[in-house]
Protein backbone atom coordinates (compact mmCIF):
# COMPACT_ATOMS: atom_id res chain seq x y z
CA UNK A 1 0.00 0.00 0.00
CA UNK A 2 2.61 2.48 -1.04
CA UNK A 3 0.06 5.20 -1.83
CA UNK A 4 -0.85 5.70 1.82
CA UNK A 5 0.92 8.51 3.61
CA UNK A 6 2.27 7.74 7.04
CA UNK A 7 2.12 10.41 9.72
CA UNK A 8 3.87 10.58 13.06
CA UNK A 9 2.35 8.49 15.86
CA UNK A 10 0.80 10.27 18.83
CA UNK A 11 2.83 8.16 21.24
CA UNK A 12 4.95 5.03 21.00
CA UNK A 13 2.05 2.94 22.32
CA UNK A 14 -0.74 4.23 20.09
CA UNK A 15 -1.76 3.97 16.47
CA UNK A 16 -0.40 5.60 13.37
CA UNK A 17 -3.00 7.28 11.19
CA UNK A 18 -2.03 6.71 7.58
CA UNK A 19 -5.13 8.09 5.90
CA UNK A 20 -8.60 9.32 6.77
CA UNK A 21 -10.02 6.12 5.33
CA UNK A 22 -7.76 3.65 7.12
CA UNK A 23 -6.04 3.58 10.46
CA UNK A 24 -3.25 1.13 11.14
CA UNK A 25 -2.57 0.60 14.82
CA UNK A 26 0.83 -0.63 15.92
CA UNK A 27 1.25 -3.06 18.80
CA UNK A 28 3.01 -1.49 21.78
CA UNK A 29 4.83 -4.77 22.41
CA UNK A 30 6.07 -5.46 18.91
CA UNK A 31 6.35 -4.48 15.30
CA UNK A 32 2.97 -5.99 14.42
CA UNK A 33 0.17 -3.92 12.90
CA UNK A 34 -3.60 -4.25 12.79
CA UNK A 35 -4.94 -3.80 9.28
CA UNK A 36 -8.04 -4.52 7.24
CA UNK A 37 -8.40 -8.18 6.26
CA UNK A 38 -7.95 -9.33 2.68
CA UNK A 39 -9.65 -12.13 0.77
CA UNK A 40 -6.54 -14.29 1.12
CA UNK A 41 -6.93 -14.09 4.93
CA UNK A 42 -10.30 -15.88 5.10
CA UNK A 43 -8.90 -19.40 5.55
CA UNK A 44 -6.55 -18.31 8.32
CA UNK A 45 -9.30 -16.34 10.07
CA UNK A 46 -11.58 -19.37 9.90
CA UNK A 47 -8.91 -21.69 11.34
CA UNK A 48 -8.24 -19.26 14.19
CA UNK A 49 -11.95 -18.95 14.97
CA UNK A 50 -12.37 -22.75 14.75
CA UNK A 51 -9.55 -23.22 17.27
CA UNK A 52 -11.33 -21.02 19.85
CA UNK A 53 -14.77 -22.51 19.06
CA UNK A 54 -13.36 -25.81 20.40
CA UNK A 55 -12.80 -24.13 23.79
CA UNK A 56 -16.24 -22.44 23.71
CA UNK A 57 -14.66 -18.96 23.70
CA UNK A 58 -16.25 -17.72 20.46
CA UNK A 59 -19.18 -18.71 18.32
CA UNK A 60 -18.58 -20.60 15.10
CA UNK A 61 -18.44 -18.74 11.78
CA UNK A 62 -18.65 -20.50 8.45
CA UNK A 63 -16.22 -19.63 5.71
CA UNK A 64 -19.17 -18.15 3.82
CA UNK A 65 -20.03 -15.89 6.77
CA UNK A 66 -16.44 -14.69 6.94
CA UNK A 67 -16.42 -13.90 3.21
CA UNK A 68 -19.75 -12.05 3.56
CA UNK A 69 -18.43 -9.94 6.43
CA UNK A 70 -14.78 -9.71 5.38
CA UNK A 71 -14.92 -5.92 5.24
CA UNK A 72 -15.74 -5.99 8.97
CA UNK A 73 -12.51 -7.83 9.84
CA UNK A 74 -9.21 -6.49 11.07
CA UNK A 75 -6.20 -8.80 11.30
CA UNK A 76 -2.78 -8.67 12.88
CA UNK A 77 -0.30 -10.18 10.48
CA UNK A 78 3.08 -11.55 11.53
CA UNK A 79 4.78 -11.83 8.16
CA UNK A 80 2.63 -14.42 6.34
CA UNK A 81 0.68 -15.56 9.42
CA UNK A 82 -2.52 -14.19 10.98
CA UNK A 83 -1.76 -13.72 14.69
CA UNK A 84 -5.10 -12.13 15.65
CA UNK A 85 -8.41 -11.11 14.13
CA UNK A 86 -11.68 -9.46 15.01
CA UNK A 87 -14.59 -7.74 13.33
CA UNK A 88 -16.45 -4.47 13.76
CA UNK A 89 -20.01 -5.16 12.66
CA UNK A 90 -22.45 -2.29 12.18
CA UNK A 91 -25.74 -3.12 13.92
CA UNK A 92 -27.59 0.16 13.41
CA UNK A 93 -26.99 3.82 12.57
CA UNK A 94 -25.05 4.52 15.77
CA UNK A 95 -24.32 1.05 17.14
CA UNK A 96 -21.59 -1.46 16.27
CA UNK A 97 -20.40 -4.74 17.73
CA UNK A 98 -16.95 -6.26 18.06
CA UNK A 99 -17.27 -9.91 17.05
CA UNK A 100 -15.07 -12.96 16.59
CA UNK A 101 -12.12 -11.48 18.49
CA UNK A 102 -9.42 -14.17 18.47
CA UNK A 103 -5.67 -14.33 19.10
CA UNK A 104 -3.51 -17.31 18.16
CA UNK A 105 -2.42 -19.21 21.29
CA UNK A 106 1.28 -18.51 20.75
CA UNK A 107 0.58 -14.76 20.62
CA UNK A 108 -1.49 -14.60 23.81
CA UNK A 109 -0.45 -11.94 26.32
CA UNK A 110 1.31 -9.71 23.76
CA UNK A 111 -1.40 -7.06 23.46
CA UNK A 112 -2.73 -8.21 20.09
CA UNK A 113 -6.34 -8.49 21.27
CA UNK A 114 -6.18 -4.91 22.52
CA UNK A 115 -4.59 -3.90 19.22
CA UNK A 116 -7.53 -5.34 17.27
CA UNK A 117 -10.05 -3.70 19.62
CA UNK A 118 -8.33 -0.31 19.27
CA UNK A 119 -8.35 -0.61 15.47
CA UNK A 120 -12.07 -1.44 15.57
CA UNK A 121 -12.78 1.49 17.89
CA UNK A 122 -10.80 3.84 15.63
CA UNK A 123 -12.91 2.74 12.68
CA UNK A 124 -16.11 3.12 14.71
CA UNK A 125 -15.15 6.72 15.55
CA UNK A 126 -14.45 7.41 11.85
CA UNK A 127 -17.91 6.01 11.04
CA UNK A 128 -19.53 8.25 13.70
CA UNK A 129 -20.74 5.32 15.78
CA UNK A 130 -21.91 6.35 19.25
CA UNK A 131 -21.65 2.98 20.97
CA UNK A 132 -19.66 -0.20 20.43
CA UNK A 133 -20.53 -3.34 22.34
CA UNK A 134 -19.39 -6.93 22.59
CA UNK A 135 -20.76 -10.12 24.05
CA UNK A 136 -17.95 -11.91 25.79
CA UNK A 137 -16.92 -14.54 28.31
CA UNK A 138 -13.95 -12.28 29.19
CA UNK A 139 -15.44 -8.98 30.36
CA UNK A 140 -12.23 -8.14 32.25
CA UNK A 141 -10.31 -7.93 28.98
CA UNK A 142 -12.80 -5.46 27.51
CA UNK A 143 -12.91 -3.45 30.73
CA UNK A 144 -9.14 -2.93 30.35
CA UNK A 145 -9.95 -1.51 26.90
CA UNK A 146 -12.38 1.03 28.39
CA UNK A 147 -15.65 -0.89 28.13
CA UNK A 148 -18.13 -1.26 30.99
CA UNK A 149 -20.59 -4.05 31.64
CA UNK A 150 -24.08 -3.52 30.23
CA UNK A 151 -27.37 -5.38 30.10
CA UNK A 152 -27.83 -7.54 27.00
CA UNK A 153 -31.34 -6.09 26.82
CA UNK A 154 -29.69 -2.75 25.95
CA UNK A 155 -29.06 -4.23 22.50
CA UNK A 156 -32.45 -5.54 21.33
CA UNK A 157 -31.43 -5.56 17.66
CA UNK A 158 -28.65 -7.99 18.50
CA UNK A 159 -30.95 -10.21 20.53
CA UNK A 160 -33.63 -10.38 17.86
CA UNK A 161 -31.30 -10.58 14.85
CA UNK A 162 -28.74 -13.05 16.08
CA UNK A 163 -29.01 -14.24 19.67
CA UNK A 164 -32.30 -16.06 19.16
CA UNK A 165 -30.62 -18.20 16.46
CA UNK A 166 -27.54 -18.91 18.56
CA UNK A 167 -26.96 -22.50 19.70
CA UNK A 168 -26.00 -21.13 23.14
CA UNK A 169 -29.14 -19.00 23.53
CA UNK A 170 -30.74 -21.11 26.28
CA UNK A 171 -27.44 -21.43 28.16
CA UNK A 172 -25.74 -18.17 27.23
CA UNK A 173 -22.68 -17.43 29.36
CA UNK A 174 -21.68 -14.22 27.61
CA UNK A 175 -21.68 -10.83 29.29
CA UNK A 176 -22.45 -7.62 27.42
CA UNK A 177 -19.88 -4.83 27.54
CA UNK A 178 -20.11 -1.44 25.86
CA UNK A 179 -18.16 1.75 25.32
CA UNK A 180 -19.59 5.20 24.61
CA UNK A 181 -17.57 6.77 21.79
CA UNK A 182 -19.13 10.24 21.88
CA UNK A 183 -16.29 11.66 23.96
CA UNK A 184 -13.56 9.75 22.11
CA UNK A 185 -11.69 11.96 19.67
CA UNK A 186 -10.64 10.54 16.30
CA UNK A 187 -6.98 9.52 16.33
Amino acid sequence: MGYLKRTEPRSPQRGVVISKAMTVTQSPASRLLAEKARVDDVGAIRRLIDYWVQTDVVLPRTEGEIYETLRDFVVVRDEDRIAAAGALHIEWKDLAEIKSLVVAPEYQGQGLGSLVVEACLDEAVELDMKTVFALTTSPEFFEKCGFTQAAVSSFPLKVWNECLRCPKYARCDEIAVAIDLRSRAPR
